[in-house]
């Protein structure tokens, strides 16, 4: 079997090559990126490309299944750039992969796709995914599910299934993630527990997320099962202020949303942080996804639960844990995180 990963050097590529290499399955890895990595996994074959520009019917002709994790989140104050790599360049990938005749296509959602949800149960994957319009990367991810929607009308023969991971995290890709939302004067040594001596208590503030290896199981599970459709993702608990404050063993401080926000647009709008206001606007309409489909179909259980996925993640941020591609890499940011002062926060796709 010849599976091909487009975006296959950030959190969730890695993690799902890195799945699909253990599957005897599995006899060809094409990973997909815009550099190509040192990185080695096995069986893996690095290609580069950029799905806004190059041809991509002659990496996909002869696949079996190809995984589309290829997304960008900056330049935050410039959306069109995000607009063209994340919608227009995902319309080029369905259309390389019909060109092709590629028989199946995994593509990477997100919960972030979804319309406005309850915080007090769970939704299945027959929610509505209109997202929510301000924030770019719910808007994108929205759009992009209405791109297969008509792809699946036009190709009924090409299997298509849809993930929407929760927030997905661990230790290698902390410094990436810490670039992408936090920015550079997020001190990563300080944010331990028993340092951190508040945390906020935001009402309405609950977040599902994960481990990134159990991710790349289920992505490879979408790929080996014949199954179809949408699937979400996350582990437990769903992570409050009651999780925070027990992680950095720290004492809740009750804030509006309001304040909070307004803190962020101001700090955004100073290019202080990378991460736009709207961003949060979305994480606190997010629904709380069902993953009983995933269970049941996937044959999917998350190995590790949200805590532990977050702890990873934060003792990552504490040592500058990193991976051996260009977007995980901490040479991306240069000595001092100088790179991401001079380029801009959040200026640099």
């Amino acid at each position: 079997m010849r599976v091909v990963v487009i975006g296959g050097t950030g959190n969730l590529g890695t993690n799902t090559l890195r799945s699909l290499s253990a599957d005897p399955e599995v006899t060809r890895l094409i990973g997909i990126a815009r550099r190509r990595p040192r990185l080695e996994i096995g069986r893996t074959q690095w290609m580069t490309a950029d799905i806004a520009r190059s041809d991509l019917v002659p990496l996909l002709r002869g696949a079996d299944a190809v995984v589309h994790l290829a997304w960008i989140f900056q330049p935050t104050h410039h959306p069109y750039t995000t607009w063209r790599t994340n919608v227009l360049g995902s319309a080029r990938v369905f259309h390389a992969v019909a060109e092709a005749g590629v028989p199946t296509l995994v593509y990477s959602s997100s919960v972030g796709a979804y319309s406005p949800g309850p915080k007090d149960r769970f939704v299945g994957e027959d929610w509505p995914t209109h997202g929510w319009p301000t924030a770019a990367y719910s808007r994108e991810k929205a759009y992009v599910e209405r791109l297969l929607d008509g792809f699946e009308a036009r190709y009924p023969q090409c299997r298509v299934v849809r993930m929407r991971p929760g927030f997905v995290f661990e230790r290698r890709t902390a410094t990436e993630q810490r670039r992408i939302f936090a920015g550079p004067l997020v001190p990563g040594r300080l944010v331990r527990p028993g340092i951190v001596p508040v945390v906020p208590d935001i009402p309405g503030l609950k977040m599902q997320m994960l481990h990134s290896s159990d991710a790349g199981r289920a992505f490879h599970q979408a790929v080996m099962r014949p199954v179809r459709g949408a699937f979400n993702l996350a582990a437990a608990p769903v992570i409050d202020g009651d999780e925070l404050a027990a992680v950095f063993r720290a004492r809740k401080v009750k804030m509006p949303a309001a304040a909070v926000r307004a803190f962020l647009a101001a700090a955004w709008g100073l290019h202080l942080v990378p991460a736009s206001p709207h961003l949060f606007d979305l994480v606190m309409r997010l629904p709380l996804m069902d993953v009983s489909r995933a269970r049941d179909e996937l044959r999917w259980e998350p190995e590790y639960t949200s805590l532990y996925a977050f702890s990873e993640f934060l003792a990552g941020l504490r040592t500058g844990a990193d991976e051996d591609t260009p977007a995980l890499s901490k040479a991306s940011s240069g000595p001092l995180r100088v790179r991401e002062f001079f380029s801009g926060v959040g200026r640099t796709p």
